[in-house]
């Protein structure tokens, strides 16, 4: 299964970025030499990924309902295996582990499953909303419902795959929540690894220490741990597995966890 394509779409189109301001534009020069505007649905920090000069792959999408016609895709970066594709586009995660989980690509971790439902109201004050709420199949050994929390992972260090890459009170009340669901619920954070070069996650003890510590407690408590990777194409992604993790982002190699291990 690994290196199987689980997405396609339309060829799409480079160019080098020049800059990114205002946080959802991006100014680029395809290689045809037109200068366009894409957006960029990616606000946050893009550490390590957000370099200008540097390679990038946008879609094209006129529409009347769209001001900007061009949507940032991927980015290419350095890596220790030369350069690697990224996806940047942070609507893409929950599509590609649902994906996955269609495709029983987490059928070990997961079971059968018989229901996927998006965007589902859950948590303390039921004012939080889950990415993904399963309902397992009639034969699957577990038949608690299993509530799945994805975060899109693009930073690393050397062979490590680190979210959050600055602070994060989302992601921090988030790993709240998914305690709040044990032990009636399964809770699983799902860290989608955009990109095919790294061989471990870890959490991102350097960008926020919070999230890191309560990363530990979330899985004390029971919550899940699966880290999945893609591999990022001009007009394809493909599945590169589950990856193992670490408590902690100073962890070596030798301490990480293989999921369901």
């Amino acid at each position: 299964m690994i290196g199987q394509t689980i997405q396609t779409f339309p060829s799409l189109t480079e160019g080098i970025l020049l800059k990114r301001y205002k946080r959802f534009l991006a100014d680029v020069k395809l290689d045809s030499g037109e200068l366009v505007t894409a957006h960029c649905a990616n606000t946050g920090p893009m550490t390590g990924v957000l370099q200008p000069g540097g390679r990038i792959r946008l879609r094209y999408v006129p529409s009347p309902s769209r001001k900007l016609s061009w949507s940032w895709e991927q980015a290419q970066v350095p890596s220790g295996k030369g350069f690697c594709w990224v996806g940047v586009n942070t609507s893409a995660p929950n599509k590609l582990v649902r994906l996955a989980i269609e495709a029983g690509f987490l059928k070990k971790e997961l079971g059968e499953i018989k229901e996927i439902r998006n965007e589902v109201v859950y948590g303390i004050e039921r004012k939080s909303r889950i990415d993904l709420l399963l309902t397992p199949d009639s034969n699957n050994c577990d038949l608690r419902e299993i509530y799945i929390e994805i975060k899109n992972t693009t930073w690393t260090k050397e062979e490590k795959a680190l979210f959050p890459d600055t602070v994060t009170t989302r992601g921090q009340k988030h790993l709240n929540e998914m305690m709040s669901q044990l032990p009636q619920s399964r809770s699983v954070l799902v860290p989608c690894i955009s990109r095919s070069d790294v061989e471990v996650f870890a959490p991102g003890d350097s960008a926020d220490p919070v999230y890191g510590g309560l990363f530990r407690r979330a899985i004390t408590a029971g919550v899940e741990i699966i880290p999945c990777s893609f591999g990022f194409h001009n007009d394809h992604i493909t599945w590169e597995g589950t990856k193992p993790f670490l408590k902690r982002e100073e962890d070596s190699l030798s301490l990480a966890t293989r999921v369901l291990s």
